[in-house]
């Protein structure tokens, strides 16, 4: 098993290139089952994920070629309809398999998802939107069995505790493309990589209208062909490398990111008095001041990703003064908490909120990943510590990040991966 090692602290500088994002390739990845054509997927990164769902893919019987950050998939033909624990228990999003494979085969078998441990995580969206369009539903032996001879287009609210579902508003979306007659998705959600997947999806035939929005509306038709698409840059990743910049004092100028997709990381790092300038696909992001505190609450799309929460708290626990940090998508994402303070963070949890008091400096130290997200938020603070820092279970930071340390390596950080003795 690998670790990452950092010597900090380092002052990151220059430029870095964003890979495609994950959260569309996948339910991309996924939506060729809809089809019997060749689909060409590009900007596709070579993740752990990806690995994992191309195995999902391969094992229910479709041909798939990977090289580079092109992908070809060619589902023509399979029938095998099961998608087993061994490959979905290690991702949470290879459970968007279920609405296509059922549109597409009348039956559908999938183990119950794996992933970060970040807190409960129910599935109960996905079936209530599948059940909405007429499938029988039940649950065998951890595997959901979904049956339907046809689909059938319905009103589908998709409400849930803390708000929309991301990979539920995938799931139904695909399925209803197959469906008879017309689906309202009400409070799907609205982020960019939804979007992505309709447009994906439009390019296959599909004809779906409202996509990034609360109401999205899909006419089911009778077969979808193939498409050729690019996916759009990852802003998480994007995000990642800008609290980065902010951490570490940098600057750094991030490449192909999409702006517009970060507006509400860009508002909280402002107000933290980070500069942030825009130069045509390019966001350059440094520091010039002193850093102040922000209070934030994630919130589903366009409020402030919680894939972001991690990576900002461990920024705030070097700024001075007190911030909170709300976590309102899954209130039990703060295992990072525990990390970050055997590097001398000062946090205090209380409820679903982090009340963060900023130090001088962290110092270096043996500490653990326990998510993709806190993976990203102890290489941050690694950077910013003195010392050494050594995390291990870097396998998690494998999951969503395209060579993260060789990237951070070319800005300027001190940073290996070596094995774990």
């Amino acid at each position: 098993m690998d670790k990452i090692v950092i010597m900090g602290p380092t002052k990151l500088k220059g430029t870095v290139e964003v890979s495609g994002a994950k959260n569309s390739a996948l339910p991309i990845m996924a939506a060729t089952l809809l089809t019997n054509e060749r689909c060409i997927i590009k900007k596709v990164p070579p993740l752990r994920d990806v690995n994992t769902m191309i195995k999902i893919l391969r094992n229910l019987g479709v041909k798939v070629q990977f090289e580079g950050s092109r992908l070809a998939v060619d589902p023509k033909g399979y029938s095998n309809y099961v998608a087993p624990y061994k490959y979905v228990k290690e991702m949470r999003a290879s459970f968007c398999v279920l609405g296509p494979i059922l549109a597409k085969l009348r039956c559908a078998q999938v183990s119950y998802p794996g992933g970060c441990a970040i807190g409960n995580r129910p599935v109960d969206l996905h079936m209530k939107g599948i059940r909405a369009l007429g499938a029988d539903l039940k649950i065998e032996h951890g595997y959901v069995v979904a049956k339907a001879k046809q689909l059938k287009g319905a009103h589908v609210y998709l409400g849930g505790a803390f708000g929309s579902s991301v990979l539920a508003t995938d799931n139904v979306m695909m399925a209803a493309t197959l469906a008879r007659g017309k689906t309202v998705i009400e409070n799907a959600a609205c982020e960019p990589e939804v979007v992505d997947l309709a447009e994906f999806l439009t390019k296959m035939g599909a004809r779906i209208k409202g996509a990034g929005t609360h109401f999205i509306e899909i006419d089911g038709v009778k077969k979808l062909g193939g498409a050729e698409y690019e996916v759009i840059p990852d802003r998480i990743e994007a995000g990642t490398f800008m609290v980065a910049a902010a951490i570490t004092k940098g600057d750094i100028t991030i490449r192909g990111a999409r702006y517009d997709h970060l507006g509400a990381l860009i508002d909280k790092l402002q107000d933290a008095g980070v500069a942030i300038a825009r130069h045509g696909k390019d966001i350059r992001v440094r520091v010039l001041r002193s850093l102040k505190p922000v209070d934030l609450t994630t919130l589903p799309y366009p409020g402030f990703p919680t894939d972001l929460q991690a990576q900002m708290m461990a920024l705030m626990a070097v700024i001075d003064g007190i911030s909170v940090v709300t976590e309102k998508i899954y209130p039990d994402r703060y295992m990072h908490v525990s990390e970050l303070a055997r590097m001398g963070a000062q946090i205090k949890l209380e409820g679903d909120s982090a009340i963060v008091k900023g130090v001088k400096e962290l110092s270096g130290a043996p500490v653990m990943a326990s998510d993709l997200r806190a993976s990203a938020a102890l290489v941050l603070a690694g950077m910013a510590a003195r010392g050494r820092t050594d995390i291990s279970r870097v396998y998690h930071l494998d999951r969503g990040y395209d060579r993260i340390e060789q990237k951070l390596l070319r800005l300027g950080a001190n940073i290996h991966r070596e094995k774990e003795e």
